[in-house]
């Protein structure tokens, strides 16, 4: 087992600061971590009543091209207490356009720790219902994908090949559909 050395523990320094992001030091690391919310975000894997998986395109910045992804957001980006179920609920229907009945936390771990100190929890979100298009809030341009499940694996490595930016846990998403972390059926 790895023990952490001089250069990785000590007191941590920020290095800049914005609205959103700090950089921080501590040793010799380098590291980014969100402002907000504890560093917390969701990805909800959400299933149409038509057996159509929800994805979500939008432009990304830091790529500097289109990405597909399932819906997701961060956890206190609005005011006041928010929750893992309180904010997949709010990104699903604010991206997607589909309300959730029930929204269940799979399991939260890091989106990449040797570089940032953010936080994602799987969300599966049940019982949904059509409200409106979808397409994110004011700052957001966002085209919603319902791809049916059982093409979905073959959609997105379509997707890859014409030149998306795809994150790698799309693929835990697509296994989550229809198991839990530990393997066993979903409900």
């Amino acid at each position: 087992m790895s023990r952490p050395t001089d250069a990785h523990t000590g007191p941590a320094t920020t290095a800049w600061e914005g609205r959103w992001l700090r950089i921080r030091t501590r040793g010799s690391w380098e590291y980014a971590e969100r402002t907000h919310a504890e560093g917390k975000a969701v990805i909800i894997v959400a299933v149409t009543p038509e057996a159509k998986l929800l994805f979500v395109e939008q432009f990304r910045v830091p790529l500097q091209q289109r990405s597909i992804e399932m819906p997701a957001g961060l956890v206190g980006d609005n005011e006041g207490e928010d929750t893992l179920e309180k904010a997949a609920a709010r990104e699903l229907l604010e991206e997607t356009g589909w309300q959730a009945a029930h929204v269940e936390v799979l399991m939260e771990g890091p989106t990449s720790s040797g570089m940032s100190s953010e936080t994602i929890a799987f969300c599966r979100a049940t019982g949904l219902s059509r409200v409106h298009a979808g397409g994110g809030d004011a700052s957001e341009d966002i085209t919603v994908h319902e791809v049916p499940l059982d093409e979905a694996p073959r959609w997105l490595t379509q997707k890859m090949a014409e030149g998306y930016a795809m994150d790698p846990k799309l693929w835990a998403g697509l296994w989550l559909v229809e198991r839990n972390p530990d393997g066993s059926p979903a409900r």
